[in-house]
């Protein structure tokens, strides 16, 4: 017998999770600041220890932060290997060989080094940011939340970001069917024997996921002229295109006026009549949609306000949101990135917790 979570409990709006962690990115791609980064991931930590349920992808977010590492140990390779050697503090000299405009090894300076790792490990935040909403959102949730028009792009969608948390599901089953039978080992010798297990389990439960689509209804939909068809993908393709555009305009302050926030507006405004068009030839129902309230508002307006206050410092002193190299120095801590990062975590405190079964008494 099992009994409800409290009544508090319940799953946050998975959009507002994705505004979240989109936001986070954003302000994780406009500095290359290590200190900030670092606050960043820490912060994309906590909301996820504090959040996440006890779903597959919930516990997938191990994964993002060590694909992260790697990502940061390869930069730094690569610059060793075939990067361009800047800098004056110089560590230790590598033989070097000559190729038709590129050279292999030779001198390692600190400050190319330092650049490399920060380089990596701004992308290893956006990993983390994504993996983060990954982790929180429950995708089956984020797929009935989308518009008619975006269904079947939005069932795609779904099933590439579950691959990375059902692999992980697949890789502790077998791992653990291993120890039951008393074939205990690991390091390199032991992925051999558990690929052709994963890869066979991956494959029967994609099998079952395709027979389970289709038995649905997913992938049909009704007949629509070739009129309604060129004027909806016209819209949205437009919309989409203004939308960029606009965002551009937004971000880039030397742009003009007229390509900042009245062409976003403009797109987003055909790109939703194209998707309200295109809806028409989707009919699906949702059962107890997922609503939208004040920790949905607090949620996303925590992720947005830490991507404003970034933008803010980038046009106001941009030279804090980066490492000096030269000359090298200390990297600066600048108060309003500081501020928007640390209220990105306010998710952790009053999103409301995940539900989480329980057995109840036996009595």
């Amino acid at each position: 017998m099992r009994t409800a979570g409290p009544p508090l409990s319940r799953h946050l709006h998975p959009v507002a999770w994705w505004v979240w962690a989109i936001g986070l990115a954003v302000a994780c791609s406009r500095t290359s600041n290590p200190l900030l980064l670092l606050l960043a991931v820490t912060v994309a930590s906590l909301v996820v220890a504090a959040k996440r349920g006890s779903s597959p992808w919930a516990r997938a977010f191990r994964l993002y932060l060590a694909l992260g590492l790697v990502i940061i140990v390869l930069r730094v390779l690569l610059h060793v290997a075939v990067g361009y050697k800047v800098g004056s503090t110089r560590l230790y000299t590598l033989p070097s060989v000559e190729l038709p405009g590129i050279t292999l090894l030779g001198p390692l300076y600190l400050e190319g080094l330092l650049a490399a790792a920060v380089e990596g490990l701004r992308l290893a935040s956006l990993i983390a940011c994504v993996g983060a909403a990954n982790a929180l959102a429950n995708p089956k949730r984020l797929l009935r939340a989308l518009p008619s028009a975006l269904h079947e792009v939005g069932t795609a969608v779904v099933i590439s970001v579950t691959v990375a948390p059902q692999l992980a599901e697949s890789v502790q089953r077998v791992r653990r069917a291993r120890v039951l039978r008393g074939e205990g080992g690991s390091g390199i010798r032991s992925v051999a024997r558990v690929a052709l297990p994963v890869l066979q389990d991956t494959l029967d439960r994609s099998l079952s996921l395709a027979s389970a689509m289709d038995s649905r209804g997913y992938g049909r939909r009704t007949e629509q002229s070739p009129t309604t068809r060129r004027v909806t993908a016209a819209l949205t393709l437009t919309g989409l295109l203004g939308a960029a555009i606009g965002m551009y305009g937004l971000l880039d302050s030397t742009a003009p006026a007229v390509i900042g926030l009245p062409m976003l507006v403009l797109g987003l405004v055909l790109a939703a009549i194209g998707m309200r068009v295109g809806g028409h030839s989707v009919q699906r129902t949702v059962y107890r949609p997922d609503r939208w309230a004040l920790p949905e508002w607090l949620v996303a307006a925590s992720g947005l306000l830490a991507a404003g206050l970034v933008v803010v410092q980038s046009t106001r002193a941009p030279g804090a949101l980066v490492l000096p190299l030269e000359p090298l120095a200390a990297p600066a801590l600048p108060l309003l990135p500081v501020l928007g990062i640390l209220v990105a975590a306010l998710p952790a405190f009053v999103a409301p917790d995940p539900p989480v079964a329980r057995r109840g008494d036996p009595s």
